[in-house]
């Protein structure tokens, strides 16, 4: 599945309208992706394509002091070591769950679109990046198989990358390109 620039950042703008969010995509550069996620995390490279971002955070006052806010800067090893490779199903639900703070699936009931629908955007979304893209996490809720995370676990667990009480995300690495989908809640 091939997807153009309208459809995709129909997609973001549709599935991230109500949340507090950090969509971004960064070329890939380095062979350890981390490098190129923390280049993302300090605003330090524009899209490749030039498609959209999206920033919510850009113009909080915390953000003049710290221009990776609300992430907080980071070693890569930090990094790498709190983000756990999934497949790309739980890739496509993580999008869905990222949709509102608390990252949980509940979130799609605040759409009027169905849940296929939904599904579809997060395929369109996911569809830039490929078909031998790896997806990483910082999101535990470990599924019944390695590599898969379940969202009707009532818990929710994460490795913290920011200063703020609660952030999610997903990376995305490609051979080409590096997408950063987080969101947060205070």
């Amino acid at each position: 599945m091939s997807v153009d620039q309208t459809s995709w950042e129909a997609a973001v703008r549709h599935l991230y309208r109500d949340a507090v969010a950090y969509i971004a995509t960064g070329p890939r550069q380095h062979d350890d992706w981390t490098i190129d996620v923390l280049a993302l995390m300090a605003r330090a490279v524009q899209d490749p394509r030039g498609w959209a971002r999206i920033d919510d955070a850009k113009k909080d006052a915390e953000r003049a002091g710290s221009p990776v806010y609300p992430f907080a800067v980071r070693p890569p090893e930090y990094v790498t070591s709190r983000l756990e490779e999934i497949d790309r199903d739980s890739a496509e639900n993580l999008l869905l769950a990222l949709t509102e703070a608390g990252c949980t699936l509940s979130n799609l009931q605040y759409f009027d679109e169905s849940e296929d629908e939904l599904r579809a955007m997060a395929r369109t979304i996911l569809a830039r990046y490929g078909n031998e893209a790896t997806y990483r996490t910082n999101v535990r809720k470990a599924g019944s198989a390695p590599g898969t995370l379940d969202f009707s676990q009532e818990s929710l667990g994460y490795a913290p990358l920011s200063v703020l009480m609660e952030d999610c995300g997903l990376v995305v690495v490609s051979g080409t390109e590096v997408g950063l989908f987080w969101s947060f809640s205070d």
